[in-house]
């Protein structure tokens, strides 16, 4: 049986969720942890609780999530949404036994890549013309002018900041430069704003849009790379899909939910919204009459005055000079930016979908969009069972924003921690809460990091020479070690099935490891031997743990802990060489009690290390 979960969409009735019911032969997602069965549940932004994850068949989970908009370096905010998707979809594979189809796809064509380009292209251009002074003075003063306009009409304080900073900066240009070159590149901003108002039209060369997104989407996937996230089993680009995406808009448009209007295409949201069919805005109904983050996705190029209600939006958008198209029924043109998703969803998967995820900014009016749009399509009143979103990014308890300039790059973050840092920073907290990427936090996430790498320094150098034997006895102090191991496997298991609970994993890992530590320090007091297989086992569960989050290189995933490499290069030094020390300290020992007829073996075992 199917259960129910009401949603409420404002003026549009009450609309119930269908937990889907498990496929024959495939069941619910559970695991099974020391004799204890689980049921993994997940918050789902359909109906803002969590809900038991039951897969629509038992063959593969479909999975699309949303992929970079390539038109700038990738920050600090991609990263939290891609570790954060890639640390579930790695548990869900990994630990519950999930196969998983995960579809991304690349927005190649986009208002925000329309104007980069076009200012970058033009900029250069300009610059090339080797202009006099008083001619760069002159669009320097213009472009303050333009801003100055920008901050009259701009309610949000944030954007506000921003442009008056934009101003300031040239105008201290104006002031102290007095090379044409350097004053252009200080106020490059407002001179490349100013040159496409002027000249944006007359732009005829389309490389110019490919070469700046390849150049960023090349990053992008160089930076995913850095962070150990697991490339997506299929790849999708908007300039690939277009005739794909025209067919998609005509069903909309045959089914009765958009129209054409002046060589665009528009989503009929009231039609859509009143029908009995269907419910508009499941995600966040309550930003319904949300109209200045309606326009925000309508994007920066939108035409004006050709829909029938500000609450429609383009499916396809009529190119104006100066912009990339294509030979659609409806004349040259290009996607929408809700539309793509949804087009290139179907062509990737066929069917409706279990998971589809994204960062919360995404929520509306991009997702509850796409909802629309792909259940138009369909026909259908559930087309995605499950909305996984990342929670926000801040920046010192800022809010992080690519369009306010107040973002950190990948790479700007590589330069000061090591991807596993970064990701423990995550792991601190729950993925769809707000995350505060602060000195602090990194600092938390360092030494946690630190205290890993030596918990496992310590178990190698105690375990070197282990060899299992048949029957291997118990002492009370030996029990109670793996008792506290056998306990702690079963609370983590409950917090994987609680939504991927991470923060209290790391908090029952770090007690785990100080019991160990506790243990491992009572028995050299005590001069007893350690019982060198309960710490071998539990050391393996731990590295398979941060194996499974991304922490570990999946290369290291046979060994324990990190490898040598991985800790030299990204620890103290001195720190390092210290356990190195014990551990061949420990080996000379030996080596002096066995006698001479023992070297060689020894020596191979030094040599293993």
């Amino acid at each position: 049986m199917s259960s129910e979960e009401e949603g409420t969409c404002v003026g549009c009735g009450v609309w119930k969720w269908l937990q889907p019911a498990a496929a024959k032969g495939n069941g619910d997602a559970s695991s099974e942890s020391n004799g204890a069965v689980k049921t993994l549940k997940m918050f789902n932004s359909l109906t803002r609780q969590k809900d038991e994850f039951v897969p629509r068949n038992g063959t593969c989970v479909y999975w699309y999530s949303c992929g970079p908009t390539v038109y700038d370096a990738s920050h600090m905010g991609h990263a939290r949404s891609y570790i954060t998707f890639d640390i579930l979809r790695r548990v869900m594979q990994g630990y519950f036994g999930i196969p998983i189809k995960f579809v991304m796809n690349i927005t190649d064509v986009d208002d925000k890549i329309i104007l980069r380009a076009r200012q970058h292209h033009l900029f250069s251009k300009f610059v090339d013309s080797k202009p006099s002074f008083e001619d760069a003075l002159a669009i320097v003063k213009e472009g303050i002018e333009l801003f100055e306009g920008k901050v009259e009409k701009e309610e949000t304080e944030a954007k506000k900041d921003m442009y008056l900073n934009i101003m300031q900066q040239a105008q201290s240009a104006i002031e102290k430069e007095k090379d044409v070159n350097a004053l252009l590149e200080a106020a490059k901003d407002p001179v490349s704003i100013v040159l496409d108002k002027r000249d944006g039209a007359s732009v005829a060369d389309t490389a110019i849009f490919t070469v700046l997104t390849k150049k960023f989407e090349q990053d992008f996937f160089e930076d995913m790379e850095q962070l150990n996230v697991l490339p997506p089993d299929v790849l999708t680009r908007v300039t690939e899909f277009t005739q794909e995406i025209i067919n998609f808009v005509q069903q909309i448009i045959d089914n009765g939910f958009a129209y054409e209007s002046n060589g665009s295409v528009y989503f009929d949201t009231p039609k859509y919204a009143t029908s009995s069919v269907h419910t508009y805005a499941k995600i966040k109904p309550e930003a319904v009459g949300d109209i200045a983050a309606l326009a925000d996705g309508e994007g920066a190029l939108a035409h004006e005055g050709e829909k029938k209600s500000p609450r429609d939006f383009a499916l396809w958008k009529a190119s104006k000079p100066g912009e990339p198209a294509w030979d659609s029924p409806w004349g040259q043109g290009r996607p929408g930016w809700h539309i793509e998703c949804s087009a290139m969803c179907h062509e990737a998967f066929q069917d409706v979908i279990d998971i589809h995820s994204g960062g919360v900014d995404l929520c509306f009016p991009h997702h509850d969009n796409e909802i629309a749009q792909s259940e138009a399509y369909y026909n259908c009143d559930q087309w995605c069972n499950y909305f996984f979103h990342s929670g926000h990014l801040e920046i010192e308890g800022l809010k992080m924003s690519k369009s306010l300039k107040n973002f950190i790059t990948i790479k700007q973050a590589l330069q000061d921690y090591t991807p596993s840092q970064l990701r423990l920073c995550f792991l601190q907290s729950a993925w769809g809460s707000t995350l505060d990427y602060s000195s602090g936090r990194m600092a938390a996430a360092v030494q946690f990091e630190k205290t890993l790498k030596e918990y496992f320094l310590n178990i190698k150098s105690l375990t070197h020479s282990y060899v299992q034997q048949m029957r291997e006895t118990l002492s009370a102090d030996d029990f109670d070690l793996y008792t506290t191991y056998l306990k702690s496997k079963t609370t983590i298991h409950a917090a994987l099935c609680d939504n991927v609970d991470t923060p209290t994993i790391l908090r029952i890992v770090k007690d785990l490891i100080t019991a160990n530590n506790v243990y491992v320090s009572n028995q050299e007091q005590a001069k007893r031997p350690v019982h060198q297989g309960t710490l071998i086992q539990i050391a393996s569960y731990i590295t398979g743990l941060f194996v499974m989050f991304g922490v570990i290189p999946d290369k290291d995933a046979a060994t324990i802990g990190f490898t040598i490499e991985d800790v030299v290069d990204q620890t103290d030094i001195d720190e390092q060489v210290a356990q190195l020390k014990k551990v061949f300290d420990d080996f000379f020992t030996e080596l002096q009690e066995k006698g001479g007829d023992a070297y060689a073996d020894i020596v191979k075992e030094g040599m293993a290390l």
